[in-house]
């Protein structure tokens, strides 16, 4: 039985806190135990901001040790995982400290503020006896991974462009400061710059274009088109500034040499060149449950993290990094620097 303490209670703690209720009720042999968040007396109690419905507003934590500081949890409790769902700036020195304990790490999205704090993630993660994984949840969700087995097994032919969307109401609290969240490139953009790079490889180069509407906040629209050798033509933008009833929206048009993928009002629809088109049929489960149970199983089998390793999550920041330096210069198109490690990982 793997013991799991819970690290963030806001709208994402709540969210991977479903997944393990979920689990639990299913007989996986997974037991969340405790709980942490500096504002936890108050979150018990009430509900968290978030772009997508946590499966209740307010929740039973009886159940659970609740704690208010980390160091005095991680005193009392022995866990084999911790899943960390706290501000983005928090995520490395935690992580690494963790790691050479030899606790399994589950760290949400983005995997750090910096590229370089990513790296010393995965170093840190080289050498401990645990695995760390990054919850880059779209490489878990089904319309993601439908689009994923049709690039890679060449069904429909080589892509030759491809657009994806992302957007949502303006988010509250601390995201607000873009020195800590890196505003809505590093928070919500990065889960489409990630996809591509999950479907495609690094790409050579960026060209990005992107505005600052709330004062302080960093860039709050942001569009980036990705230069790859063969000449396809990708691009994503991301827009945290949505008003009125829109809520999370999220969409994607792939085309293939041999036909088109549409993703766009929760329905993929497959258009072959040669047949009819048709709506795929998908799972229901959202990304969130996928990487945790995925996460879970490698935990308990040993085996090696293949989906989501986190040197691609390293790489992934990379890429936002490359975009932010191209908006600074008016969509110059700026390399991909990396860094040792990172030319090490694409070998």
């Amino acid at each position: 039985m793997l013991k799991v303490g819970l690290i963030g209670f806001g709208f994402m703690g709540r969210m991977h806190f479903d997944s393990y209720i979920r689990l639990m009720s299913e007989g996986v042999e997974v037991k969340l135990t405790a709980i942490c968040d500096l504002r936890i007396k108050e979150l018990k109690d009430g509900s968290a901001w978030g772009n997508i419905a946590t499966e209740h507003e307010i929740y039973d934590l009886s159940p659970y040790q609740l704690y208010d500081d980390i160091t005095t949890m991680l005193d009392n409790e022995e866990f084999d995982i911790v899943d960390i769902t706290l501000p983005t700036p928090l995520h490395a020195e935690l992580a690494i400290s963790l790691l050479q304990k030899g606790i399994h790490v589950l760290c949400e999205k983005p995997m750090a503020r910096t590229s370089d704090e990513a790296w010393r993630m995965v170093e840190a993660a080289k050498h401990s006896s645990a695995k760390l994984m990054i919850g880059q949840c779209l490489r878990f969700w089904p319309v993601y991974e439908y689009l994923k087995e049709c690039v890679s097994d060449g069904r429909y032919g080589a892509v030759t462009s491809g657009h994806f969307f992302r957007g949502g109401h303006p988010p509250e609290g601390w995201f607000l400061d873009g020195e800590q969240s890196g505003g809505c490139m590093l928070d919500m953009h990065i889960h489409d710059t990630d996809i591509i790079n999950w479907l495609f490889g690094m790409p050579e180069a960026v060209s990005t274009i992107a505005s600052n509407v709330i004062p302080g906040s960093g860039y709050d629209i942001v569009s980036t088109n990705y230069i790859y050798p063969d000449g396809k033509v990708l691009s994503a933008s991301a827009d945290w500034t949505l008003q009125g009833d829109n809520g999370l929206t999220m969409m994607f048009r792939v085309n293939f040499e041999g036909g088109n993928l549409v993703f766009d009002y929760n329905r993929l629809k497959v258009y072959p060149n040669a047949a009819r088109g048709f709506f795929a049929t998908l799972s229901r489960d959202k990304g969130y449950y996928r990487e945790i149970q995925y996460f879970i199983e490698a935990a308990s089998s040993g085996e090696e993290i293949l989906i989501c390793p986190p040197e691609s999550s390293a790489q992934s920041l990379e890429i936002i990094e490359a975009e932010g330096r191209s908006a600074a210069n008016r969509g110059a198109i700026e390399a991909i620097r990396g860094t040792a490690h990172s030319v090490a990982a694409k070998g």
